[in-house]
């Protein structure tokens, strides 16, 4: 291949600081008033008021412009394909939520339907999901446990729980916290808080995910074994609930545990061949809907229920529920849930959105997708469902099977809604171990994260303990403290980076105008009596006391030595004045004649003492002539970063060694406008664009310093 020519360059311009910049540039001064921006925004016009309408009804503009011939098959059989899907994973991820599982199935049903009009993404399904179940479980469990419903059974004896009452109970929980989640989302979305998402690093995520993940298992431990484990709340509650569950394992129902194994041993084997025939099969092989198909008629036939104790689903009501308002009573137990569920729901759904957005070029607004989600969850509380999210396997279906748009996801809500009124109740001896082994089944792609790290470890190891503790936060604790705490460590690891930045010594790529760390290159020379110093963080009151100790280490001056020594030299030049002025004055008193007629005598002898000092005070030749502060990595200035900085030009000026700075962004030269940076004495000459024109400043001065030192010694001989 032909060595690609290098193309040289050379301009000829006078030092520029950034005052001579803003005259030459025309620096403009208007600035636009905040109320004329809320009156701007308040305005209102026709064209205004139909982008405002189609951004918040996204379906007014993609249905009208719907092609049929391009979109309807693919969406149809999608639809199809991820209605199917709906149907098994909403009944079991009702177990996690420790509701009826009906209830899943409405779930599946009224926020589909809400977010087809609302939602801004053209691929993502949204709809039951286990981490957002599994964190309803919680909640529904520590306000309705098991021990508030006993009663007494006179025909055994024996107390028992009165299912249908605790049931009921645990619905008006779960649909409380969903319609209090759903309001926190669209707030969020009308004050335009959608960059919180930015706050859940794709480790954080990750993490989170698996250790839900976990406590999803566990969870459903008790379905595959068929046991019946106390109830744990609070920190270590799973370390608790697997304790208790290894207690109770002599206790095992073998019935219920064959059903599990062969349930999650026949699921996986399918799966498998999905994978492998993937590109063959026109659409999925509907592995789940098998599954629970054939567990149906199974457990019809034997009688599982009755011959061997395994626990079965029971009655799944037809027909649709009528809406009924939340209980708002309950609103203030459940608020920090609520809120942990609206972020952790919007986190997963605009991260899997974002993906598909980018894949097939369109853009997801993501404080529109906080409000579609908020609608879907404060309808779907209204309609008696769980809190809803996206789910990757229904989403990869979706896209994989063809589907281009929502309709793909409202023709899947149709599919659930002909279940729901005519064929739910042929599923009512569904074995409940079946459903836990579908949720098995479906976790194995988030087990597989655990393979994230290695490769974070080899990529970014910050990255990698952000994981990690992620995930060990997320089990030892409940999902929703879990995700408080792993976001302030996330948030305490990005302190610790600007608290611990990396410091470097900048010297000259020969021959060039380019500047580079001397630790890391052989051919970078620093500049002969020029110190360029750069952090590669912002410098603020967490990192302003490192920053000045580092430049002090870097550039090899002990600045508060220096200022001491010069200190004490001032303090004996002015004794030195003093006592001479009083010989002075003495000799005066005693000889006045001599006095009178040497006027200039004494005048003389203080101008050698002063001149004498002049000399003694010259700057250390060991010193260097200038220091170079380039902060071009530096996006903020607060008070204490531009005191800090005025504390550096101010003592390091004393030893006469001048300090400029260069690099610095608009916002930074506001901060130092603002924070008082510049007075009488410091001007913007003292700040430059570039490191070169630093260079040749620092340099023109030392120059003009080297010939006025060579005239005044002219002067002396």
């Amino acid at each position: 291949m032909e060595e690609r020519r290098r193309v040289g360059y050379c301009v000829h311009r006078e030092v520029l600081d950034e005052g001579k910049v803003d005259q030459l540039a025309e620096k403009s001064d208007v600035r636009v008033p905040i109320s004329e921006k809320i009156r701007e925004s308040l305005r209102c016009s026709g064209p205004k008021l139909k982008s405002c309408m189609l951004s918040s009804v996204p379906v007014l503009s993609w249905l009208p412009r719907y092609s049929l011939r391009d979109n309807a098959i693919g969406d149809l059989i999608s639809g199809i394909s991820v209605g199917i899907m709906h149907l098994p994973q909403g009944m079991a991820y009702a177990l996690l939520a420790a509701v009826p599982p009906v209830f899943g199935l409405y779930s599946s049903f009224y926020p589909i339907l809400i977010y087809f009009i609302f939602g801004s993404s053209k691929h993502i399904s949204v709809g039951t999901y286990a981490v957002m179940s599994v964190m309803i479980g919680g909640v529904t469990e520590r306000l309705a446990p098991d021990t508030n419903f006993m009663m007494y059974d006179n025909a055994t004896n024996q107390s028992m729980v009165d299912v249908l009452a605790r049931d009921t109970e645990r619905v008006k929980v779960a649909a409380a916290v969903t319609f209090l989640s759903g309001l926190f989302q669209m707030l969020l979305g009308l004050v335009q808080f959608g960059f919180v998402v930015t706050y859940l690093s794709e480790p954080l995520v990750r993490g989170y995910t698996t250790g839900a993940a976990i406590h999803v298992i566990v969870s459903q431990l008790k379905y595959t074994f068929g046991i019946s484990p106390k109830r744990h709340s609070g920190p270590f509650a799973l370390i608790f609930t697997v304790i208790e569950v290894c207690y109770l394992v002599p206790e095992t129902n073998i019935g219920t545990l064959v059903v599990s194994l062969v349930s999650i041993i026949g699921l996986v084997m399918v799966k498998e061949l999905n994978t492998y025939l993937g590109k063959k099969l026109p659409v999925p092989i509907p592995v789940e809907l098998l599954g629970i198909i054939i567990a149906t008629v199974v457990s019809w036939q034997v009688n599982l229920e009755g011959k061997y104790g395994v626990e079965v689903v029971g009655e799944i009501p037809s027909g649709l529920q009528p809406p009924v308002m939340p209980t708002a009573s309950l609103f203030g137990q459940v608020i920090g849930d609520a809120f942990a569920l609206s972020v952790v729901g919007y986190g997963i759904a605009i991260s899997l959105g974002r993906i598909f957005a980018l894949k097939y070029g369109y853009k997801v607004d993501s404080n529109q997708e906080l409000i579609a989600l908020g609608l879907s969850n404060t309808i779907g509380g209204v309609f008696q469902c769980f809190a809803i999210s996206c789910s990757m396997s229904r989403t990869m279906v979706q896209e994989s099977t063809g589907g281009k748009t929502q309709v793909a996801s409202a023709l899947s809500a149709m599919v659930i809604l002909v279940i729901m009124l005519w064929i739910g109740a042929l599923f009512e001896e569904l074995p409940k171990a079946v459903l836990a082994a579908i949720i098995y089944v479906n976790l194995q792609g988030m087990m597989k994260q655990f393979m994230d790290i290695p490769t974070l470890w080899k990529s970014n190891k910050v990255d990698m303990l952000v994981w990690v503790a992620t995930l060990i936060l997320t089990v030892l604790f409940n999902p929703d403290i879990g995700l408080a705490a792993s976001i302030a460590f996330s948030m305490l690891t990005v302190i610790f980076r600007t608290q611990l930045p990396k410091y470097s010594l900048l010297g000259q790529v020969p021959e060039t105008d380019i500047y580079r760390p001397v630790e890391n290159y052989n051919q970078v020379n620093e500049i002969p009596g020029v110190v360029i110093f750069r952090s590669s963080a912002t410098l603020y009151f967490a990192n302003a006391e490192m920053y000045q100790d580092a430049l002090a280490e870097k550039s090899g001056i002990d600045i508060t030595k220096l200022i001491s020594q010069k200190k004490k030299a001032e303090a004996k030049r002015l004794r030195k004045e003093k006592k001479e002025a009083r010989k002075a004055k003495k000799d005066a008193k005693k000889n006045a004649q001599e006095w009178e007629g040497e006027p200039d005598s004494s005048e003389n002898e203080v101008e050698k003492g002063v001149a004498t000092v002049e000399e003694g005070s010259k700057p250390d030749s060991t010193l260097p002539r200038a220091i170079i502060l380039e902060l071009s990595p530096v996006n903020f200035l607060d008070t204490v970063g531009v005191k800090t900085l005025r504390n550096i030009q101010r003592d390091y000026g004393d030893i006469g060694v001048e300090v400029v700075l260069c690099g610095c962004q608009t916002g930074v030269i506001e901060n130092l406008e603002s924070g008082g940076f510049f007075s009488e004495k410091v001007s913007k000459a003292c700040l430059f664009s570039s490191i070169h024109d630093a260079v040749l400043h620092c340099q023109t001065d030392r120059a003009k310093i080297n010939k006025d030192d060579e005239e005044m010694q002219a002067t002396h001989f």
